[in-house]
């Protein structure tokens, strides 16, 4: 594969915590939590434990995901 090789990938080098920052600066959690129905982003949110929860449950990080590709 050539080293310039460039991905069409959207989610390339992008880590879950960068992705999860970007969309809390850009739509704010109450606007989040109504995106995205998951609890971690409705009671108490925070970076911190809204990771702990998406790396747990593939198919919240998914929909994380998938809306941060959307705002592309």
């Amino acid at each position: 594969m050539s080293e310039n090789f460039i991905s069409n990938d959207p989610l390339h080098g992008k880590t879950l915590e960068w992705i999860l920052t970007y969309l809390v600066k850009h739509f704010g959690w109450e606007d989040l939590a109504r995106m995205i129905n998951i609890n971690c982003f409705k009671s108490n949110p925070s970076i911190k434990s809204s990771l702990t929860f998406l790396r747990k449950t593939p198919w919240a990080r998914k929909k994380v995901e998938d809306l941060y590709i959307s705002t592309l």
